[in-house]
């Protein structure tokens, strides 16, 4: 008897002793953050002082004290009491266009046409063959707001084609050569508002589906350069702070190689991509339903309504101010978007929509309602959504439509928008503030490469409404305006949101990808004129350092 209980008592000591080491064992895990201040981005809106991060992942947050008692890090690495905040998201970008742009001739900021010959003069390309391609211009800056035509080009090059994008993509000045490379005659089968002719003859300006034809027949890189483009922009965009892209308007054999290119992890950033609504990628993608990997999200079509303001492309309810006798191009017919919404719906897939004047903006809602009928959790968007009529902003709301705007347009546009408006129509333009609260949230973006990659002057435009220069005192419309948080909240949860992908990204929350950026300094903070020469510091994808301010 006296064995047995001698027995049991040792049997419930070690099992006591047991349950002791294994309330006290502390977890391995590889990476943890500490003295930091890291907005988790959270629904209680927390900001934590330390993150354990393991395989990738965020596995906690809390007091540094707290999470040392808890786990065992292999890493460590000391904040030094900078800013944390999930790794920004741009809602609305062009990356592959960006990556493809950076062997174009810069051409952002010319004041004149001759600023523009002279950079073409003074470009590496002119010592090769072949064609010369520049973007960026706009006619809006220079003394004269008018678009430029093809003669200066013809002169100077009339044996090289020769075509110059405007920043906004959707206008393309191009030389005689390169119109007959790409077999634009004055016999076209454009729109009549898309290419300029006068006296008849092509001026070179060509207006969206025809300067997507001239812009089509520029040769393309091979594979392998295509790939170090990529790696190159994505290299810039982690300079940046973005862990994550919304690419708006992506063709099949670019889907594919992006990727390829995440499948042999050459690209580490994720990407929500729109496909483009051709007959290929409709039936390789939307009728095939969602794709998701770690990296790559492709379970959205992009439609067009229309073109944009500074262009006069936009499609508006009434005549322009600065020339009545336009209001803009309707891009794609109301049949044809109709087709595309109902086989989105019907294959589970989002429809995002550019429209920028307020008639496009209306027949899309008024298309959309049709088939989402009243409110839902289809996430179904509106790109852009620059000039809204109040009447119509209600029907966000109805539809539960989200409005996808980027910040930095109002204050690039603001210059000459009121002359495209007139007096009225600009107080309803660039709203943020009235668009965020039909549903109580928006997503938000850059639209790179026509503004610069940086979500930090997105950040400054949303909230100041000012530019770089604090002009104009009090901000452009300031009551519509976001505040910090809002702000933030749209370049991170918001943006996942957007992109069905807040399960996954856009807080830091455990459970979540570790995807972070470290800032010089706290833009919640500071005073507001401080944000656009705040520094990244550090860019983190998966739990992975990818890019360092001082390596």
């Amino acid at each position: 008897m006296y064995l047995k209980n001698r027995s049991l008592l040792l049997l419930l000591s070690l099992t006591a002793m047991s349950l002791i080491q294994s309330c006290t064992m502390k977890k391995s895990t590889d990476t943890l953050i500490y003295n930091a201040r890291i907005y988790v981005m959270d629904e209680a809106n927390q900001v934590k002082e330390a993150m354990v991060i393991h395989q990738g992942k965020v596995v906690d947050t809390g007091s540094e004290d707290d999470l040392l008692a808890r786990y065992d890090p292999e890493n460590r690495l000391d904040a030094e009491g900078h800013a944390i905040f999930p790794g920004f998201i741009d809602a609305h970008c062009h990356f592959y266009g960006l990556a493809l742009g950076l062997q174009w001739i810069d051409l952002v900021g010319c004041t004149s046409f001759k600023e523009i010959l002279d950079r073409i003069s003074l470009a590496d390309t002119l010592d090769e063959k072949g064609w010369i391609t520049g973007r960026g211009w706009d006619q809006n800056l220079w003394p004269v707001k008018e678009f430029p035509t093809k003669k200066e080009l013809d002169e100077r090059w009339p044996d090289r084609p020769v075509v110059l994008v405007r920043i906004d993509g959707h206008v393309a000045l191009a030389n005689q050569k390169a119109l007959e490379t790409a077999g634009i005659t004055s016999n076209h089968r454009f729109l009549k508002e898309e290419v300029e002719v006068e006296h008849g003859e092509l001026t070179g300006i060509l207006s969206e589906t025809a300067a997507d034809v001239i812009k089509r027949a520029i040769p393309k890189p091979d594979r392998e350069a295509t790939l170090e483009l990529l790696m190159e922009a994505e290299d810039l965009c982690f300079s940046y702070g973005l862990t994550g892209l919304s690419d708006a308007g992506l063709e099949k054999p670019r889907l594919h190689l992006l990727d390829s290119a995440f499948r042999r992890g050459l690209l580490k950033i994720h990407v929500y991509a729109m496909v483009e609504p051709t007959p290929e990628n409709l039936e390789a993608f939307v009728k095939n339903g969602p794709y998701h990997s770690d990296r790559l999200h492709v379970c959205s079509v992009k439609l067009y309504a229309d073109g944009s303001l500074g262009s006069r492309t936009a499609l508006l309810k009434q005549p322009y101010s600065d020339d009545p006798s336009k209001t803009g191009i309707q891009v794609t017919s109301p049949d044809s978007l109709r087709e595309i919404c109902g086989l989105a719906l019907e294959h589970g897939f989002q429809v995002n929509t550019h429209c920028i004047g307020d008639r496009a903006v209306r027949e899309v809602l008024d298309i959309y309602g049709e088939f989402l009928q009243g409110e839902n959790d289809l996430r179904w968007r509106i790109e852009h959504a620059q000039v809204v009529d109040p009447a119509d902003l209600l029907l966000f709301q109805k539809y539960s439509v989200i409005p996808s705007v980027q910040a930095t347009h109002a204050t690039s546009d603001m210059y000459w928008a009121d002359d495209r408006l007139g007096p009225v129509r600009i107080g309803w333009a660039y709203a943020y503030r009235d668009l965020l609260d039909q549903n109580g949230w928006l997503a938000n973006g850059t639209d790179f490469p026509i503004e610069r990659v940086s979500p930090l002057l997105t950040f400054y435009a949303a909230v100041a409404r000012k530019d770089l220069d604090g002009s104009p005192a009090g901000g452009f419309q300031p009551e519509n305006a976001l505040t910090r948080e809002q702000a933030i909240r749209s370049l991170t949860i918001w943006a996942a949101k957007a992109n069905f992908d807040e399960v996954e990204y856009g807080s830091l929350e455990p459970g979540k990808w570790a995807d972070f950026v470290i800032l010089d300094q706290d833009i919640m903070e500071i005073p507001m004129e401080e944000v656009p020469e705040v520094d990244v510091l550090q860019t983190w994808s998966h739990g992975e350092k990818v890019y360092s301010n001082n390596e």
